[in-house]
């Protein structure tokens, strides 16, 4: 029988972290723009942050540049920004912000088939590393297909500023691989999934080396920032190597998603992805007590009231969240988990009362 496998990896060229960092975007634009102009998606908060700073250091070079400004990652604001990016005659984008502008600015690249450079100005979760976006559609954030972003630059000094509650829910998103990989593990097992090895390991190793070192993650410490800013970069090589979020996304990503349409403007992702860790942990019969340790060391509630969640809306999450992407398998299933069912997981594990 012929051998016909086949599979398409995309990888970052240039990772810069570290202080001060920022000062080599003229050098990574220069060598990487073909033709045209620089794009660069920012928000209202982020261009203070960051976006001005990377407007003016283009123009000393004398690059030609634009400010988009945007907020939330929805279809709405990602077709107006295609149209007027496309219009202006970008030739490479530049995603400066948290997780909702390089998502915009990675699916924008992505629909417009140009460079993106990711410029993050939170360590909030492992999306600015990942070749995925997530999109808002109608009441779904789904995660789809993207660009890998050709260079990094994660300014350490720049991240360190924002506030402690993005760091550690930055961590909270990379340690939670743990139940993802449980989830495709058994999708492997059940549904005969195609499962990596070599992104599953480096997955975990991301998680496990922030699980060992939580004790070093504090606010308003750069080396914590460059710690968990590392891990976030090697959780997105593991989507990369995987050519899906599967390494690091599963039934406690579902959750989330669940609540960013149940309860918004409630818990952040990376808080609302370690309630869905922690439950997701019982599910599977493993240790979801020492995981609660761990969210608890690094100052991450494992308590959906702490959010402004209440418990009806958090049984209907865990009850529901297996619809959001009914292709994929996890130990949530394929239909709805009954009331009980989800309200006594939710309360053995002190998620609600």
């Amino acid at each position: 029988m012929e051998f016909d496998k086949f599979r398409f990896m995309q990888f970052t060229r240039e990772v810069y972290v570290g202080h001060g960092v920022i000062n080599k975007v003229p050098d990574v634009v220069n060598k990487n723009l073909m033709k045209g102009n620089v794009a660069i998606i920012t928000g209202h908060n982020t261009y203070k942050i960051a976006g001005k700073e990377i407007a003016d250091l283009l123009e000393d070079a004398s690059i030609e540049n634009s400010i988009f400004i945007c907020e939330s990652a929805d279809e709405e604001n990602l077709n107006r920004v295609n149209a007027e990016i496309k219009e202006y005659g970008a030739g490479i984008v530049i995603g400066a912000g948290g997780g909702s502008k390089i998502d915009l600015a990675k699916k924008t690249a992505y629909n417009l088939n140009i460079p993106l450079i990711s410029i993050p100005t939170t360590p909030s979760h492992d999306g600015i590393a990942s070749p995925r976006a997530s999109i808002k559609r109608g009441k779904w954030s789904v995660s789809e297909e993207a660009v890998m972003p050709i260079s990094i630059i994660a300014d350490t000094y720049i991240m360190s500023k924002v506030p402690y509650r993005y760091l550690k829910a930055g961590a909270a998103d990379v340690i939670s691989n743990e139940s993802a990989l449980l989830d495709w593990k058994l999708a492997n097992r059940i549904k005969g999934e195609e499962f990596s090895s070599s992104a599953a390991a480096i997955a975990e190793y991301a998680s496990k080396e922030l699980v060992e070192r939580a004790h070093l993650i504090m606010p308003e410490v750069e080396e914590s920032v460059w710690l968990v800013t590392k891990q976030i970069l090697a959780s997105g090589t593991s989507m990369a190597i995987a050519a899906s979020s599967r390494p690091a996304s599963g039934s406690e990503h579902l959750i989330a998603h669940a609540l960013e349409m149940l309860a918004p403007g409630t818990a952040i992702h990376g808080e609302q992805v370690a309630l869905g860790c922690i439950v997701s942990l019982f599910l599977h019969g493993k240790d979801w007590k020492a995981m609660e340790n761990v969210f608890r060391k690094i100052g991450i509630s494992t308590r959906a009231s702490d959010y402004g969640i209440n418990d009806h809306i958090m049984i209907e999450a865990l009850r529901t969240a297996h619809r959001i992407r009914p292709e994929r398998f996890t130990i949530l299933g394929e239909v709805d988990l009954s009331f009980h069912a989800a309200e006594s997981a939710l309360k053995i594990t002190n998620i609600i009362e």
